[in-house]
């Protein structure tokens, strides 16, 4: 044997470079660099918007913890996987969501939980944000794509079926979530021009039906409040007034951590939740927010990298719906605290306080980096 060649098959070896490390983790440490930036940055955010609570940060990296521990589970597992128990999956997710219609825990006027003894309560609707693409994706990739006028019919019911029971729970910013994740599917498949001129013509006549017969008057208010919120300074228009001042008197550089007045004198309502962005844009400004939708563009780039270099149409599917509903879970938050879109509840994600919804989020950039490190491995 040569006296190089031991070297240079250890050279080869997959554990032997930091490159192959990675792939045999199964992550995509560009991808994780960016995240563990971003849940850092939210947790220092966080600190103020929960007006210096301590104890608020450490539930919230707690549950960042397990997030990331999904994201990881979900990676070890081969696309192939996913493909196999999406009608699985999807089944029992309706199961679920007619069990919340049913023996649900309400709160707040809604219903949209379920509490199984010794668990914690936990909200099904959210598993659909990964569920529904993952189940559209399996169907429309069983068929010739572009797809048929049928297959996008019967893809359009497996969304629309989860979304209307999400609808009667009442949790309209979930169920618009959830139809987005499905439609990106259908949309990234192939659509011709025809198809999505006649979807949108469907969207436009559903739209006077669901506030007329769908839309609950505070929903309604909402929309009516975004269009006018000085009709009600005092009550429904308080939330985006509140939230409009604190982000425009931040200005260029903002007026400092932990400085904020609109938050720190309880002005803005929800400051550690929906409405955190306008903490971050009051303490840090226009340069403070411009990193975070850089950081956030950085994300979405990375993952429409994944997608397009997927190696069936499966993965090539569902990866490009997430990122397309990570992109909407940021564009709806950051246009509902500005004021250009209604509160509808939307989670600033990975920044906002709670659990349900990051590791909905993780459990989601664990199958977009299941889908780029197994490829990478197949093509070795």
């Amino acid at each position: 044997m040569p006296a190089g060649s031991l070297f240079n098959q250890s050279a080869r070896h997959p554990l032997s470079s930091p490159r192959g490390i990675w792939s045999a983790l199964h992550i995509d440490p560009i991808l994780l660099f960016l995240l563990l930036t971003l849940i850092a940055g939210g947790l220092f955010v966080l600190y103020s918007g929960a007006d210096r609570n301590l104890e608020v940060v450490k539930a919230q990296g707690i549950r960042m913890g397990v997030a990331l521990v999904v994201m990881f589970v979900f990676a070890q597992l081969d696309p192939a996987v996913f493909r196999r128990w999406a009608p699985w999956l999807f089944t029992a997710g309706l199961i679920g969501l007619a069990a919340v219609l049913l023996v649900g825990v309400g709160a707040k006027g809604a219903q949209r939980w379920l509490a199984i003894p010794g668990l914690p309560r936990f909200q099904p609707s959210e598993l659909m944000k990964l569920v529904v693409p993952m189940m559209a994706a399996w169907y429309l990739s069983r068929h010739y794509l572009p797809p048929r006028l049928r297959h996008v019919a019967v893809a359009l019911l497996i969304v629309l079926a989860p979304m209307a029971m999400i609808i009667l729970q009442p949790d309209l910013g979930t169920s618009l979530l959830v139809g987005a994740a499905g439609i990106f599917v259908v949309f990234f498949a192939g659509m011709g021009w025809r198809l999505i001129g006649a979807f949108l013509a469907m969207v436009s006549v559903a739209a006077p039906l669901m506030w007329f017969f769908v839309m609950r008057e505070y929903q309604k208010q909402r929309v009516l409040t975004l269009l006018d919120p000085q009709s009600d300074p005092l009550g429904a228009g308080w939330n985006i007034i509140q939230s409009k001042t604190a982000i425009g008197s931040g200005g260029m550089d903002g007026k400092g951590w932990l400085q904020g007045t609109q938050s720190h004198l309880e002005f803005l309502p929800e400051s550690h939740t929906d409405f955190i962005v306008a903490v971050l844009a009051e303490e840090f400004g226009f340069v403070g927010m411009l990193v975070l939708l850089v950081l956030y563009l950085l994300i979405v780039l990375r993952c429409l990298y994944i997608a397009a270099t997927a190696q069936d149409s499966f993965s090539r599917l569902l990866a490009g719906a997430l990122t397309m509903t990570f992109f909407i879970y940021v564009f709806v938050n950051v246009g509902m605290v500005s004021g250009l879109l209604p509160v509808v509840g939307v989670p600033l994600p990975l920044v906002s306080y709670g659990g349900t919804s990051g590791v909905t989020l993780m459990a989601a950039f664990g199958v977009l980096m299941s889908v780029h490190t197994h490829r990478r491995m197949i093509s070795a």
